[in-house]
This record gives structure tokens, C-alpha cells and sequence, in this order.
């Protein structure tokens, strides 16, 4: 402890001050440690060239990571890779070693990489540089983003050596056009995908298809390459990575970096209504975490699952350390804010001059952010390896670190706060990705048909392509003549088609305070619950009232307010069943899986007062319906299983089942918690019988829906698991939902639900 100050001096003197801090440690239910792990070393191989080898040692690496020396020896013998290590484990190596030999070796090699966003392209092109310089050749590394420069552009097409871009940009703006890259595409020797387990649901299942037509078109220009890919830790890393690059990959996951000791606490907020199961709110729990690391001079970051609650935990800890540290040491960090303010806040924490950063899941992946020395995460992100990711940004260089789990009062939360053995001891879960999703596949076959024209015979995915070829034909989209088929539109396809969600457009927020400016944005499928008329939209701390939403000019029109408390929305579904796949009896229920469709308004929304969390009024919102068709799993319950509830108590029942299954949903899938949604119905529209439905968020489905299906059993098991094992007396937010939502009895109807549908009596 530094005794003028009053603050530690380490983090490890930190980790002592927080175990002697009873107020604290009442509440932590798992204190699990991580012992450092020395590194694995490997001698570099003997065909990298010497100056490459020279590079590295003037950079202080005289050996190799042995996951690195693995892939660079995989990659060398022709095979498709995927390294999967943990966070700050150096597998950019495992990409640009083999791809600078290369290029040392013939200097008219060329490499593309990939990266998921802006930001993290830009970090790793600076990396790359680095050696580059260190090497002293003339190999170009360029950026070929939506910031680059039209002048540079052209440069880049005829001279790059690696191109560094995302898949949106390749997508849009190099497939449509390869006959401007043609120099790259007849030389290209190494596609790099980093970031793999991010190209997962409606996203991967987009840019497999970007992969196909990638694949399409080096193979028009007499080109091969191989794919090299960087993953974090999933169950699943080869067949997730063959899915997406469609052939088989050599799989690299031993690794031998070394990290420094890792505390992981779980943390649960103090009881404050025993019967009704209610908990001190997590947000300020975790403010009350972050401030005391802070405070402390322990550079910190704060991962919250929604934009709201980013902007929340910002607004009270700008307050709370602003005459400490000044209001600006503490920054937010999210989707919706524009490059600029990104850039600076990266370079911010890097110095060290921003000591904490309140983020969503934008920060989760490896941008370089310095080195931070503690994590608070409010609320289980969602999967195992989102949780392993945010950990993970603490203590990146060997030295001691500090996670904070702090459990929300949902069941997903309470289970994994209950059941730490099941976080420490699982492996990570699947990434799902459906390519051959018939309104994706589409959208692709036209992209491709645009680039070339298809012959008879070629394959392009799983489904049988000449009947999507003869529909667009019918379509007067594609013509086709002596077995080939030519794009004939006069539209551009790829333009109108957005590779991260399934809205094509999406709501730019335009600050009205002082003349206009545009602040940020959100998609259309958000904007019904977060920029309706009325609603507190919040801003890097900075509130303002959203005073007009054009829903065709897809602009809102906010101004700065000063208010005490912020607005949460209401969405009122409708669903209704359009083919059913696959369905098995079990008992006197049934389970399902099929198409449906799904029309969600947005009806009225309440104001919630700040810090307190209270209700303090509501109003109504005026806006059109939209409309999803998706797939759907969905249970149907016989008359046997529901013959001894009356109609209001099977809506509670129903209701409080569908509350623990939706949360705990995501233990087997890997995805947002937002992209699975729940309806119960009394009376289903198609049958008249009582049934909970699970759908995907996405047009057309991403195969959540039907991975729940095939794990019924377990969730089924999980859930009466979960609500026999919780300690409120009548149901609460930790378990089937607070008494207000399902009533005084809800938790032993649901329950009773339970047996009925098993067909075990009277008890779960």
C-alpha cells in the first residue's frame, strides 16, 4: 500500500485488499484461481527465411510459441489451418509467418486477410508493418476499407501484397469487382480468417457464402489458396472452420504461451426480499466493483450485455470517481459510436490515460487495449467462450489479473453463480452457422451470378442449385443460355445485401441540440424498443430524447435532455406455424420444429427511474408492425398434461416454464441471449392446444431453434433442475419470473407443468 496515497501499489496487493474486504467477500460464492503457465517453446523452422528469422529475434523472439511453430509447419506442407488458443497467446504469428515467408520467397505472392471489424484490421496492419520494417523488404501491407482513400485504392489493387480487409468490404466491394484485382486473385497463396468463432449464426452463415464465392472466382483466375484461421477457444474449431471455408482443416490447439495467475470470482448481489427472491440490482453492484478497483488505480474493464446498461454503469461511475480521476479517465465504448470515437478511446487505453472502459461485446476481441489489470463483467455473457474472451482482456502480459462475475438475477446467471464446476470444467459451446439457409443462399447465388456466370453442373453449397437458378430465371433475374446462366438485372445484388443482420438498413441517430450531427446508429429490428418517440437514448453518458423517428427515412431526430431516469419498451408477439419438419412425441407432449412466422409491435414504454430502478410512469408507442418469417422449436401440450389447470393458471405455468427455458437456452447454444425469443400460447393459432414456441431472431433461421430441438431432453432436465433448486418460495426473477409476471403460485405451476409433461406425478 502506498501510505501517501492511501492506494496499492500492485494488483496483487489489490487481490489481497479485496479478500480482507468483508463487505465484498460476503457476497462471492467461488473464488477460483488459475496458476501462471510457463511457456512451451519450439526452435523456429528451418525453412524460414533468415531474414524473416533475423526480424524476430531483433523483436525479442529468439523461439517460437510450439502452437506457432505447429501451424507455420502445417501451413508449409499445403494444409488448410486453424490455430485455436486463448487471448493474448500470439496466434497473429501463426498467420503472418508462413505468409511473409512466402512472400520473401516470390515476391509475386499475394495474401488476403480477413478480420470481423474495422478496428481490429487497422490493429493488426500496424502489427504487421512492424516486422515488415524490421525485415527492411518491400512488401506492401495495405488496408482496403471504407476509409481508404479512392486514390490509394487503385495502388492497393495493382500492388498489394497483403491485402488486410472484412468480409462486408470483400463482399461488396471486391467479389462484384475482381476483374479491377486480378493481380491478387491469379496470385493469391493464403486467405487468414482471425477471429473465427465471431463468424457465427446470421453473420457466418453470410460470409460462408462470401467464402464460396471467393473460392468461385481464384479458381476462374487459376488460383488455390489456402485458408490459415485464428480462433479463441469453441467446442467445436475444425468443423465449425470446414463449414466456413468448405474443405478440411489441420487443427492447431496446443498451446504454449505462457500466462500469468488468474483470479476468477463469481460474485452474486446481496438478497433484499427473501420470499419474493429479489436481488440488489447487478449494475450497481457492479459499480460498486469497478469504482473500488478504480479508486484503487487498477485500470479496469467493464463488459455489460446491452447498450443501455453500458451507458448506465458510465453515467454512475463518471460520477462517482469524477473529482478522483476526472469524468474522462472513465470512457464507454459500443456499437453505434462512430470510428473516430473508437480510435481514441483504443489509443486512450493503451497509454494508459483512459483507466477504465465500460464496453458491450465490441472490446471482446483482440484490438490491442494495453494492459489492463481487471474485468468486471455484469451479468454471464451468454456462452462460455464470450466469458473466456472478456476474462481474457485483463492481464495480457503475463503479470497477475482479476475477473469479476457478477450474476444478474436471471436463471442463466443464478445457475452459472450456482454451478461454477460447470463453468471451469465445460468446454466451450458449438458455433452454429446454417450457409444453406434458403434466403442467404440466395441473396448469394445472385451476388455470384453478378460476378460470373454459373455453368451447368457447378455446385455452389448443399442445395440443388440449377432449381435456385431456374427460380431466378423465372424471376427475370438470371437468363439463361446453352447450359449457362447469365446475371441480367441492371441492379448492382450485393448492394442491398448487409452481411450482420438480417434488416438491410439500418437507423442513423442524428443529434438536433446544436445544428445536426450524427451520433450514432442501431439496426431496424432495435429500433422499434430504443429510438421510438419519447424514448432516453443514451450516448457516452449523455442523455437525449428521441423527439421524431422517420421510419422511412430511417432517421431519428434526438436532443440532449437532462432527466432522472431512463425508458425500457414492451413488444407484443404474434405467432403463427407455416410447415412443421420434424416432430416426436414425448408423453402427452409433443415436440416440434418448423417454419413460422412472427409479427412484433412495439406498445408501450415505461420510464425507470436511475439508481433507484423504480417505475415512474409510461406512455404509448405509434409504429408499425414488423414482420419474420424463422424457424421455430416448439412444444405442444396434450390434454392429458394439461387436464387439471384451468385456463389462467396454464397461462402462469406456461408462462414461468418458457422464463427458465429462454434463459437457459444459451448453455447450449453459442450466441447473443437476444437471438433465441419465446411466445406461449393458451390456444395456438394452428391447433388450439397450449404451447411454448423458441424461435430464431433471423429471417429464415441460423439453426438455434432446431439445436434446441434436438436437445430437449437436457433442457427439459436443466430446468426442473434449476427450479426445484432455488430458494424463493413462489417464483422470482432467478427462477420462473418475478410474482407480478406469473403470479403468487407460478413456480409450483410450472412445476406441476413439468411432472405432467414428463409424466411423474405430482412433483419435478
Amino acid at each position: 500500500m502506498n501510505k501517501l496515497t492511501g492506494k496499492v501499489s500492485s494488483i496483487e496487493e489489490m487481490i489481497g485488499l479485496i479478500r480482507n474486504t468483508p463487505e465484498l467477500m460476503s457476497q462471492v460464492t467461488c473464488w477460483h484461481t488459475i496458476p501462471p503457465r510457463p511457456a512451451s517453446y519450439a526452435d523456429f523452422p528451418e525453412t524460414i527465411e533468415p531474414a524473416l528469422r533475423e526480424a524476430l529475434v531483433g523483436k525479442g523472439i529468439e523461439r517460437l510459441y510450439t502452437h506457432q511453430a505447429e501451424a507455420f509447419r502445417a501451413a508449409e506442407a499445403g494444409k488448410h489451418v486453424v490455430a485455436v488458443t486463448p487471448t493474448a497467446s500470439g496466434k497473429t504469428l501463426c498467420y503472418n509467418l508462413p505468409v511473409l515467408n512466402r512472400i520473401l520467397r516470390d515476391d509475386s505472392s499475394r495474401a488476403l486477410y480477413l478480420f470481423p471489424t474495422k478496428a481490429l484490421a487497422q490493429d493488426q496492419v500496424a502489427e504487421l508493418h512492424e516486422i515488415v520494417n524490421r525485415i527492411g523488404a518491400d512488401i506492401k501491407t495495405h488496408t482496403y476499407d471504407g476509409d481508404t482513400p479512392p486514390t490509394v485504392r487503385q495502388a492497393i489493387r495493382n500492388a498489394g501484397h497483403v491485402v488486410v480487409t472484412n468480409p462486408d468490404m470483400l463482399h461488396s466491394a471486391i467479389l462484384p469487382h475482381h476483374t479491377k484485382w486480378v493481380k491478387l486473385f491469379e496470385n493469391i497463396k493464403y486467405i487468414v480468417i482471425d477471429e473465427l468463432h465471431s463468424y457465427r449464426g446470421v453473420f457466418g452463415s453470410h460470409v460462408a457464402n462470401v467464402i464460396r464465392r471467393l473460392r468461385r472466382i481464384c479458381r476462374f483466375y487459376g488460383s488455390d489458396p489456402q485458408f490459415i484461421c485464428a480462433s479463441a477457444t469453441i467446442d467445436n474449431p475444425r468443423e465449425h472452420a470446414e463449414r466456413l471455408v468448405g474443405a478440411p482443416v489441420e487443427l492447431v490447439d496446443k498451446n504454449g504461451a505462457p500466462a500469468g495467475e488468474k483470479h476468477f470470482v463469481f460474485y452474486n448481489p446481496p438478497v433484499v426480499n427473501k420470499q419474493l427472491g429479489i436481488r440488489r440490482s447487478s449494475v450497481l453492484e457492479s459499480q460498486k466493483i469497478a469504482a473500488f478497483l478504480l479508486r484503487n488505480d487498477i485500470q479496469t474493464i467493464v463488459f455489460a450485455r446491452s447498450r443501455v446498461r453500458v451507458e448506465l454503469l458510465l453515467t454512475y461511475l463518471q460520477e462517482l470517481v469524477r473529482d478522483e480521476l476526472g469524468a474522462k479517465s472513465i470512457r464507454g465504448y459500443r456499437g453505434g459510436y462512430l470510428p473516430k470515437q473508437r480510435r481514441e478511446i483504443e489509443r486512450g487505453l493503451r497509454s494508459g490515460d483512459i483507466r477504465g472502459v465500460v464496453s458491450t461485446n465490441a472490446l471482446e476481441l483482440g484490438i490491442d487495449i494495453g494492459q489492463l489489470q481487471a474485468c468486471v463483467m455484469n451479468g454471464y455473457p451468454g456462452s462460455v467462450a464470450s466469458t473466456w474472451q472478456q476474462s481474457g482482456r485483463a492481464g495480457r502480459r503475463q503479470e497477475s489479473s482479476i475477473t469479476f462475475l457478477v450474476a444478474s438475477s436471471n436463471p442463466l446467471d443464478q445457475f452459472m453463480i450456482e454451478n461454477p464446476k460447470y463453468f471451469f470444467e465445460r468446454s466451450p459451446e458449438r458455433a452454429l452457422i446454417q450457409p444453406d439457409n434458403l434466403i442467404i443462399l440466395l441473396d448469394h447465388v445472385k451476388c455470384a451470378a453478378y460476378e460470373l456466370p454459373f455453368e451447368q453442373g457447378e455446385s455452389f453449397g448443399d442445395e440443388p442449385l440449377e432449381e435456385l437458378l431456374d427460380f431466378l430465371a423465372e424471376q427475370k433475374i438470371v437468363h439463361r443460355v446453352k447450359g449457362r446462366w447469365y446475371w441480367m438485372e441492371q441492379s448492382f445484388p450485393a448492394h442491398d445485401i448487409s452481411l450482420r443482420s438480417a434488416a438491410q438498413e439500418n437507423i442513423i441517430i442524428i443529434d438536433m441540440s446544436n445544428g445536426s450531427r450524427v451520433i450514432g446508429e442501431v439496426d431496424r429490428f432495435s429500433a422499434p424498443t430504443l429510438v421510438h418517440e419519447e424514448a432516453i437514448y443514451i450516448h457516452e453518458g449523455v442523455q437525449y430524447q428521441v423527439e421524431k423517428l422517420d421510419y422511412e427515412e430511417k432517421k431519428a431526430y434526438v436532443r440532449e435532455v437532462d432527466v432522472d431516469y431512463f425508458t425500457d419498451a414492451n413488444l407484443a408477439v404474434q405467432l403463427k406455424v407455416l410447415h412443421t419438419h420434424r416432430e416426436q412425441s414425448i408423453g402427452p407432449a409433443e415436440r416440434r420444429f418448423g417454419e413460422v412466422t412472427v409479427n412484433a409491435k412495439a406498445t408501450i414504454f415505461k420510464k425507470i427511474r436511475l439508481r433507484t430502478h423504480e417505475n415512474i410512469g409510461s406512455g404509448p408507442i405509434h409504429l408499425p408492425e414488423e414482420e419474420l418469417h424463422t424457424s421455430s422449436y416448439w412444444i405442444t401440450f396434450g390434454e392429458e398434461a394439461t387436464k387439471d389447470f384451468s385456463a389462467n393458471d396454464l397461462q402462469y405455468a406456461l408462462l414461468g416454464l418458457s422464463n427458465v427455458m429462454v434463459h437457459l437456452a444459451p448453455l447450449y447454444l453459442m450466441c447473443d441471449p437476444l437471438d433465441i425469443r419465446v411466445v406461449t400460447q393458451v390456444r395456438a393459432v394452428h391447433d388450439k392446444l397450449p404451447t411454448i414456441f423458441f424461435y430464431d431472431r433471423y429471417p429464415g433461421g441460423v439453426g438455434l431453434s432446431e439445436r434446441l430441438y434436438d436437445v430437449h431432453d437436457e433442457l427439459i432436465e436443466e430446468a426442473a433442475r434449476h427450479i426445484a433448486g432455488c430458494g424463493c418460495l413462489s417464483g422470482c426473477p432467478a427462477c420462473v419470473g418475478p410474482i407480478e409476471e406469473v403470479g403468487l403460485t407460478g413456480k409450483s405451476l410450472a412445476v406441476r407443468l413439468l411432472a405432467a409433461m414428463r409424466g411423474r406425478g405430482d412433483s419435478a
